[in-house]
């Protein structure tokens, strides 16, 4: 991996003094990489400053018995997202992982990928040419620039749509944390594919093959939401849908 330079990330935790942003502090600086933490009583938010990753933090948060919603990463049109799904129909809950992105220089982007509740062994992350997942990764096309690399003469693996690979655990666990050196335009409208395979045919009806669209995501300041404009909900209570729906 090379040498991230620190980014800037927002959360929102609930927080009821000083002593909850202080106990919030004390579990993220024994965390590599934090440089700064700041929380803001009246607004319920928690910036932070470093090369931490946002799942890392998450869970660093939710070690004091607090939950936390990442609301903004980096700077303006610097982040996107991608919620992974199972497009097979014997799956209930669809939802099985998460792909944060965060451009933090003008040619590296970091990946934060997540993966929950899919079966062990190694799989292989690739963002697509195209984001149609109407058929779920069969209508995704081939890996971004795995032509290009092809008529180039190098291996597949050196097309910028190979993430590389994730180990999933017995529990059905798996994150990786790596950067690439792309700009976070370049992949809106694109999808992710997460396989056990990096090519060839992929099957939409395999439980354990997870596909999604990238998306913008707001940078730091871009996201004051405290309510859903369209169903009136907080965003505690649309974080309690999509824990209950899968969504990590």
């Amino acid at each position: 991996m090379s040498t991230i330079p620190p980014f800037q990330t927002t959360f929102a935790v609930p927080l009821s003094c000083e002593s909850c942003i202080k106990d919030v502090q004390t579990s993220l600086f024994k965390l590599p990489g934090i440089n700064k933490v700041e929380g803001d009583l009246q607004n319920q938010l928690v910036s932070i400053e470093g090369t931490a990753s946002p799942s890392t933090i998450v869970q660093a948060i939710q070690d004091t018995g607090r939950d936390a919603i990442l609301r903004g990463s980096g700077a303006a049109n610097s982040a996107a997202v991608c919620i992974l799904e199972s497009h097979s129909p014997t799956v209930e809950n669809k939802v099985r992982g998460l792909a944060r992105m965060v451009q933090v220089a003008p040619n590296m982007t970091i990946i934060d990928l997540s993966l929950r509740g899919i079966s062990p062994g190694t799989y292989y992350a690739t963002v697509r040419e195209r984001g149609d997942i109407s058929e779920g990764p069969e209508s995704t096309g081939p890996i971004w620039e795995a032509v290009k690399a092809k008529s180039e003469g190098k291996p597949a693996t050196a097309a910028r749509g190979v993430f590389g690979t994730v180990e999933v655990s017995q529990g059905g666990v798996g994150t990786i944390f790596l950067d690439k050196p792309i700009q976070i335009w370049e992949m809106i409208g694109r999808s992710i594919v997460v396989a056990k395979q990096q090519d060839g045919k992929l099957d939409k009806n395999d439980p354990d093959t997870l596909v999604g669209v990238i998306a913008r995501s707001a940078g730091v300041w871009d996201n004051d939401k405290t309510v859903c404009s369209c169903s009136g909900k907080t965003v505690w209570e649309e974080r309690k849908e999509q824990v209950d729906r899968g969504m990590l």
